[in-house]
């Protein structure tokens, strides 16, 4: 009986994800180059080089989350936060037609971490995160608790699975234009009414949604607000997003190489502030860290991929 329930209800899903026209797992290609990270609002500012890349449109559905999750937990994966929907949802529930395009919360970087590998071996690709066992063994990090090898693990940049934007990967995607780069006091996109802030709203939002009017009885359609100028949804707002790097005050770095943050430290870089008060600075410069085992309803993530991909 609730095997039934659970295929009716992954149906019904499927349905309104099909009249909707969205597609999770969209991604937007940006040729990379060089700029100045931190241009316009941090006191320290440094020169970055960045190769292509892709990154994922919209910030990372509960539907999306969930679908994967629960196929890693049936080939040895474990998560320490199931995860739910949006800032109002119910840990680790089902996601229904109302709430599976709120984008996914409560987890911690490690499980951010975790889940890119999960997805990346559901797809047949080469898994980022690996931790160094031996100078010929490469362990694929599966177990989010396993909070030691995660913080001492490597990611292989040039693998062609999923993984967390670099730091400087996601302030390129945020203020990219097509005449240069925006100033990093600006929200992404600069139109400040685009964005889903502390001012405009009291919880979490469809993803892609910004700029757009909302009414619980009518809610908009994933992907329906306002990008930014490379065409990404929300690097402003809704969700504070995880980055690879740990945090420190920006280090020059070698010309035409990039920077992936230092080796060790004790908080790792988000980005893009959040619908809360708790994280209201929302330029794409603006710079927030917090411990890797912290999980609020205000945290998400978006995805990257390498830079040899096309689609």
């Amino acid at each position: 009986m609730k095997k039934s329930i659970f295929v009716l209800l992954a149906l019904s899903c499927f349905s309104v994800f099909a009249e909707t026209g969205f597609q999770d797992g969209q991604f937007v290609s940006l040729s990379g180059g060089d700029y100045i990270i931190g241009e316009g609002s941090q006191t320290y500012t440094a020169k970055r080089h960045v190769e292509p890349f892709m990154i994922s449109k919209t910030e990372i559905t509960y539907k999306f989350w969930y679908e994967v999750r629960i196929w890693a937990e049936h080939h040895g994966y474990f998560f320490q936060n199931p995860g739910q929907a949006g800032s109002e949802g119910l840990r680790g529930k089902i996601p229904g037609q109302s709430n599976m395009y709120q984008p996914v919360t409560m987890i911690n970087w490690y499980d951010a971490v975790v889940w890119c590998n999960a997805l990346s071996e559901k797809e047949g690709l080469v898994p980022c995160y690996v931790f160094s066992a031996s100078d010929d063994e490469e362990i694929v990090l599966r177990d989010s608790g396993d909070t030691a090898s995660i913080d001492l693990c490597s990611c292989r940049w040039n693998a062609d699975g999923y993984r967390l934007p670099s730091e400087s990967e996601w302030e390129y995607a945020a203020r990219r234009t097509k005449d240069g780069f925006a100033d990093g006091s600006l929200v992404s996109g600069g139109d400040e009414d685009a964005v889903w802030s502390y001012l405009n709203a009291a919880e979490s939002h469809i993803v892609g949604t910004g700029g757009t009017p909302f009414a619980k009885d009518a809610p908009p359609m994933p992907g329906s607000g306002i990008a930014n100028d490379a065409g990404i949804f929300d690097m402003s707002g809704n969700m504070i997003e995880f980055c690879w790097d740990w945090f420190e005050d920006y280090p020059e770095s070698k010309e035409y190489s990039e920077y992936y943050g230092p080796e060790l430290g004790s908080e790792r870089v988000m980005r893009g502030g959040s619908w809360n008060e708790y994280t209201m600075f929302l330029g794409s410069g603006d710079r927030y860290s917090f411990d890797p085992n912290e999980a609020y309803n205000y945290f998400g993530l978006r995805v990257a991929r390498g830079r040899q991909l096309s689609f």
